[in-house]
């Protein structure tokens, strides 16, 4: 379905954290060019920061079809007050139809600050965007135990935030070539806040994102004697330790390493999840694991319809024994 051009183009914001293009950039960049296929409109990117014109090539190689582009040292860190004045005035002069930002640290702030100044809704996290038959974007989220759509029907642009993962990455095409649109940045601007230094914290443990294995532990721990047989096991497999949002709420585990919806999205080759139910919240973070494994003593548990290999068990009787037949195992290689 194609439909006639009558609408704006539709943007994204391209983050560039401490010079590095984030991949969930990217991966909206490939959703709006599908979502542009369908509404007959371009693909528009706004990149900010300071030396950054050199990832305008992967921009346009994702699907841009123009970047804004903001290259100064007043954006080299990232300004929550300059970045939304620039974006603003450049929607109110443009007036895209969508919005799509990364759902990171920045785009969890900036997103709501830039809808708020164009009086237009926003929707976080979502897991699938689709047009519709009106040519209107539909925003999916999960709730009450399934999927619902969001629509903005009437201001404009309708605006959502998806995490890195929920999308895939593109297939990247060097040969697309784009317009670039320098922008200008307002001198003196007062921001109130200043970043002086930044100081990167090194993580003790493999980084969930990147990690090939993961295992994640559900409030089916029972307490913290049995989540600590948990993250045995996954220091015993070099994986990352990941959890649900009730194992956060216990304080076993830091909000960092939270799984789903509100958390992080991974794509392990191996995903083992321990003691938890499989709500849908969890489960669509995990939803680019190659294998699933799930762990639970109750046989009726809907985890056990979602992944490839359950086991029926006692989490705090099978874990400790899983991880000395691993040992083991290891052990003799």
């Amino acid at each position: 379905m194609t439909m006639k051009n009558t609408c704006g183009p539709i943007w994204v914001f391209a983050e560039a954290a401490q010079g590095r293009l984030q991949d969930v950039s990217l991966q909206l960049i490939g959703k709006a060019h599908a979502l542009s296929g369908v509404l007959n409109t371009g693909v528009e990117v706004i990149l900010l920061g300071d030396k950054v014109k050199d990832h305008m090539p992967f921009l346009f190689a994702a699907g841009a079809d123009k970047v804004y582009l903001g290259d100064d040292l007043a954006l080299a860190w990232y300004q929550p007050k300059l970045y939304t004045e620039i974006i603003v005035t450049l929607a109110q002069e443009k007036k895209p139809e969508i919005f799509l930002i990364g759902s990171t640290c920045t785009g969890r702030e900036l997103a709501p600050m830039v809808a708020a100044r164009l009086k237009t809704g926003l929707t976080a996290h979502c897991i699938d965007l689709s047009i519709n038959e009106e040519g209107i974007l539909e925003q999916w989220i999960p709730a009450y135990g399934g999927l619902i759509s969001i629509i903005c029907p009437k201001n404009r642009p309708q605006m959502a935030t998806a995490a890195k993962g929920v999308f895939p990455r593109p297939v990247m095409d060097d040969s697309r070539q784009g317009d670039c649109i320098l922008l200008d940045i307002p001198a003196g601007f007062d921001g109130r806040i200043k970043t002086l230094q930044v100081v990167r914290m090194e993580a003790e443990a493999v980084p969930l994102e990147s990690a090939a294995i993961v295992v994640a532990g559900g409030v089916g721990a029972g307490d913290e004697e049995g989540w600590r047989q948990i993250a045995d096991l996954a220091q015993t497999l070099h994986a990352a330790l990941g959890c649900t949002r009730p194992v956060v709420d216990e304080g076993w585990a830091e909000h960092e390493t939270m799984i789903g919806q509100s958390g992080k999205m991974v794509s392990p080759e191996l995903y083992i999840g321990i003691g938890l139910s499989g709500e849908l919240q969890h489960l669509i973070g995990v939803a680019g694991a190659k294998v699933m494994v799930a762990i639970n003593k109750d046989a009726k548990s809907p985890v056990f319809e979602q992944v490839d290999y359950g086991v029926v068990e006692d989490c705090r009787k099978f874990v400790p024994l899983l991880n000395e037949k691993i040992k083991a195992y290891w052990g003799k290689k």
